[in-house]
C-alpha cells in the first residue's frame, strides 16, 4: 500500500501530526522507536499547555494513548526497531522509507518530526545526577529551582537565554563557558550579565558533578590558572548544543551546519517538494513541546492542501 502520508517521529510533534492526519482521513503510517521525545525523562513538566503538572513518563503515555485511539488499517503505527528509520529516498513522486528491521514503506508525502539528541555533559557524576539536579531544559525544569543557586553550562545564545529564564526565580545564576569569549550575541550577553544575580566565568573546564541524593556542587578548572574550584549549587542546566536526528534524510534534504532540516516557517516545507518537518529536528528558532506540536499541525494542514491540489 502507498500511504498518503508517512510521519517519522513520536514526540509531541509526531503525535500531533498523526492525530490531524488521521482526522483528515489520510492513509497514514507513523514510524517511531518510542513515544514522548526528549521530555519523557523529565520528572515534572509545568509548561505543557492545559496541564498544570505532568511527568515525562505520563506525558509520553498520554501522547501514545491519544494516537492509538486512531489506530486502524488507515492509520498504522510501528514502534521499536520497526519504527526506527534508517533511510529516506525518493523515486519519481513516491517516497520510500526503510527501517532498521529491513522493512520498507512508500508514501506520497512525508512529515519528519524525528527530534534531536542533546549533547550530554560527559564528566564524572553527570550520568548519576541526570534529572537529579542536572537537567537539559530550563523551560521545563527551571521553576523547580526557585530560590536556589544554579549553574548554566554553555556560552551560546541558548545558554544565555536559559540563564535569563532562570534569573526570574533562582537565587543566583552562574554561567560557565569553556572558551575565552562567549558565542552568544553581544547584546544578549550584555543584557543578561547586567542582572545583579548573574555571574559568568570564562575558560572554565567542567571536571565533576557532585551530590548526595541530588546535586550539591559542580567542580571546574580554571584553564588559565590551572586552579580547581567548586561551586555549591543545587541545579545544573546544560546548554552545549544538540544533534538533530536527521542522518537518514541528509542525502536528499537541505540542512544547516548542525544537521537541522531547513524549513519554510510559514508552511514547514523543506527543500524537497513533498517533505515537511517540524520540531527539534528543524532549524526553527525556538524548540519547545508546544511549538513543535503547533508546527506539526501546520505541516499537516499544508500536506492536506498539497495532496488535494496535485
Amino acid at each position: 500500500m502507498t500511504y498518503d502520508l508517512i510521519i517519522i517521529g513520536g514526540g509531541p510533534a509526531g503525535v500531533s501530526a498523526g492525530v490531524y492526519s488521521a482526522r483528515k482521513k489520510l492513509k497514514t503510517l507513523i514510524l517511531t522507536s518510542d513515544f514522548g521525545g526528549q521530555s519523557s525523562i523529565s520528572p515534572d513538566i509545568h509548561n505543557w499547555i492545559g496541564t498544570k503538572s505532568i511527568s515525562g513518563r505520563d506525558l509520553a503515555k498520554s501522547l501514545e494513548d491519544h494516537i492509538r485511539a486512531y489506530e486502524s488499517a488507515d492509520c498504522v503505527i510501528k514502534t521499536g526497531q520497526a519504527g526506527r528509520v534508517a533511510n529516506l529516498s525518493q523515486t519519481g513522486d513516491i517516497f520510500s522509507v526503510e527501517t532498521e528491521d529491513g522493512s520498507k514503506a512508500e508514501g506520497k508525502a512525508v512529515v519528519i518530526t524525528a527530534g534531536s539528541i542533546r549533547r550530554k555533559l560527559e564528566v564524572p557524576g553527570a550520568n548519576e545526577y541526570d534529572q537529579k539536579g542536572l537537567t537539559y531544559c530550563a523551560s521545563c525544569d527551571g521553576p523547580m529551582f526557585a530560590d536556589q543557586d544554579v549553574v548554566v553550562i554553555g556560552g551560546g545564545n541558548a545558554g544565555f537565554e536559559s540563564a535569563a529564564q532562570l534569573l526570574a526565580y533562582c537565587k543566583s545564576v552562574t554561567l560557565l563557558h569553556k572558551n575565552n569569549e562567549f558565542k552568544a550575541d553581544k547584546i544578549t550577553v550584555d543584557k543578561v550579565l547586567s542582572h545583579p544575580k548573574m555571574t559568568a566565568i570564562l575558560n572554565a573546564e567542567i571536571v565533576e558533578v557532585k551530590g548526595a541524593k541530588f546535586v550539591t556542587s559542580l567542580v571546574y578548572k580554571d584553564k588559565i590558572s590551572g586552579e580547581t574550584k567548586e561551586l555549591p549549587v543545587t541545579g545544573i542546566f546544560v546548554e552545549i548544543g544538540f544533534m538533530p536526528n536527521t542522518a537518514f534524510a541528509k542525502s536528499i534534504l537541505e540542512t544547516n551546519d548542525f544537521g537541522a532540516i531547513k524549513i519554510d516557517p510559514q508552511t514547514q516545507r523543506t527543500s524537497l517538494d513533498g517533505v515537511w518537518a517540524a520540531g527539534d529536528c528543524t532549524d526553527a528558532l525556538y524548540h519547545q513541546n508546544n511549538i513543535a506540536a503547533g508546527d506539526a499541525v501546520k505541516a499537516v494542514e499544508d500536506v492536506y492542501r498539497w495532496l488535494h491540489l496535485k
